[in-house]
C-alpha cells in the first residue's frame, strides 16, 4: 500500500523550535510520508543558522523527513521594511517551489504562524491541483496588520480584504488555536467551513533539571518568559513593579527570560535592582527556570486582536504547575479565572497590575497549591499534545 503524503507548508521549522517540528515527526510515525515547504532558519536573531547557507533553494533532511527551503530575509529583527521583504520573500519563492513539487502530495498543512502571506504556496498547490488544504490559524488576518502599527485606510483595509477572503475561499479545513478566531475569520470564509478549536500545548519541559538560583536570600520571584517586544506590555509590568513599596520589594524579584526589539528600551526605564535581566535561554532549559519561580507571567498590550490570541507560553506556564499572572484581556485572561490558575489584571492598568503583584506576595502557601493542582488538571484534559495532533491529523485527512 503506497503511503499517503503530506506537504507542511510553514516559515518556521527545525532548527527554529515551534510546535510543528513535532507534528511533522508524529505524522511520519503515523506511517505518512511527510515533506516540509520553508525558508532557511533565521528566527529569532533574524541571521543565518550556523551550518546552513542562504541559499535561493535548497533541500535537506531531517529525522526521514524531506526539507524544501528557499532563501530567507535576514536583519529583519530591527527593520519593519525588512520584516515584510521577509514576509513577501516567502510567499514567492515558496510559491515558485510549490508549483514544482506540489502535484505529488495527497494533503496540503498550512501553519500559519505568522503572515497569511505565507500561506500562498498552499493556496497555489490547492487550486492548481486540486488538493485538500487545512491550515492551523496561529494568527488573524487583517486584524493583526493593524495591531502591529498599519493604519487602517480605505484602501489598505479593500486589499487585505480582498486577499483574506480569497485565501479562506480556498482552504477546506481549518484549525484555530483560540476561540476567539472564529468570530474574526468567519466573515472571509465560505458558508461551508467549519471551525475546529484545537489550542496549542505546553512545551516539553525537563523537570529532571534542578531549579536555577535566581538569589541567595528567599523571595517570591516573578518571571516573564519569551519575546521581548512593544506588544508584551512589559513596561507597564516594570513599572508595577517599580511602584511597589519598600516592604514589598524587599520580598520579591521580577526577573524577565529573553531577547527582542524592545529589551534595550525597557532596560533603560527599570529603576530597581531586583528587576533582572537573564537574557534569553535554550528552550530545553527553560524547566530550571520554571522550577525557581512562584509566579509565571503572560501579558499582550491592550488591542483587540489580542483578546482572541493566547500566547503559546500559556500552555507551558500551565505544565509547569505555577500560579499565572495574566495582564492580558479576552480568551487568554478567561482560561486563567475559569480554571483558578491564578490572577489577572488589565493590560492599561498599573495600579491593578500593582495589586496583583502585592495579592501575589502574600498569598499563603495553601492558596498557592490550589492553583497548581488546577493547572496540572487542565494539562491532562485539555492541553494535551499527543490529543491536539491526533485531531489535527483526523482534521487533515477529513473528507468534504
Amino acid at each position: 500500500m503506497t503511503k499517503k503524503k503530506i506537504l507542511i507548508v510553514t516559515e518556521y521549522f527545525y532548527p527554529e523550535e515551534f510546535k510543528i517540528n513535532d507534528i511533522a515527526i508524529s505524522w511520519k510515525k503515523a506511517g505518512y510520508d511527510v515533506d516540509i515547504l520553508t525558508t532557511v532558519p533565521t528566527y529569532p536573531e533574524s541571521k543565518i543558522y550556523n551550518g546552513y547557507k542562504n541559499k535561493f533553494y535548497q533541500k535537506d533532511n531531517w529525522n526521514g523527513i524531506n526539507i524544501y527551503r528557499v532563501k530567507a530575509v535576514t536583519g529583519y529583527k530591527t527593520s519593519l521594511f525588512k520584516k515584510l521583504l521577509k514576509y513577501f520573500s516567502f510567499m514567492i519563492l515558496g510559491s515558485i517551489v510549490s508549483l514544482r513539487i506540489g502535484k505529488k502530495y495527497n494533503y496540503i498543512f498550512g501553519f500559519n504562524m505568522a503572515s497569511l502571506t505565507g500561506m500562498v504556496p498552499a493556496v497555489i498547490i490547492k487550486k492548481l491541483y486540486n488538493k485538500r488544504l487545512t491550515f492551523w490559524a496561529q494568527d488573524i488576518w487583517p486584524d493583526s496588520v493593524y495591531a502591529y502599527g498599519f493604519k487602517k485606510t480605505k484602501l489598505l483595509s479593500y486589499i487585505l480584504d480582498k486577499f483574506v477572503g480569497f485565501m479562506y475561499h480556498n482552504i477546506d479545513n481549518i484549525a484555530i488555536s483560540g476561540k476567539g478566531f472564529e468570530s474574526k475569520l468567519k466573515p472571509y470564509a465560505k458558508e461551508s467551513l467549519e471551525f475546529n478549536y484545537l489550542p496549542n500545548w505546553a512545551d516539553d519541559l525537563n523537570n529532571s533539571l534542578e531549579a536555577y538560583e535566581f538569589t541567595k536570600d528567599t523571595r517570591v520571584h516573578f518571571t516573564f518568559a519569551g519575546n521581548i517586544g512593544k506588544v508584551q506590555n512589559l513596561e507597564n509590568i516594570i513599572k508595577a513593579f517599580d511602584g511597589l513599596s519598600n516592604n514589598y520589594q524587599n520580598k520579591a524579584q521580577l526577573n524577565i527570560i529573553g531577547d527582542g526589539s524592545a529589551l534595550e528600551d525597557l532596560k533603560n526605564i527599570t529603576k530597581r535592582d531586583n528587576i533582572i535581566f537573564h537574557g534569553k535561554k535554550p528552550r530545553k532549559e527553560m524547566a530550571m527556570y520554571y522550577k525557581a519561580s512562584d509566579f509565571l507571567i503572560v501579558s499582550l498590550i491592550d488591542k483587540p486582536i489580542f483578546s482572541v490570541t493566547v500566547p503559546a507560553k500559556t500552555q507551558t506556564y500551565i505544565l509547569a504547575e505555577k500560579p499565572i499572572l495574566a495582564i492580558i484581556n479576552g480568551d487568554a485572561a478567561d482560561i486563567i479565572k475559569e480554571n483558578n490558575l491564578g490572577f489577572t489584571a488589565h493590560p492599561k492598568d498599573i495600579d491593578e497590575i500593582k495589586d496583583v503583584f502585592i495579592q501575589s506576595i502574600n498569598l499563603s502557601k495553601e492558596e498557592k497549591s490550589i492553583f497548581t493542582k488546577n493547572c496540572k488538571n487542565l494539562t491532562e484534559n485539555t492541553f494535551n499534545k499527543d490529543k491536539i495532533i491526533n485531531s489535527l491529523e483526523e482534521l487533515l485527512v477529513k473528507e468534504k
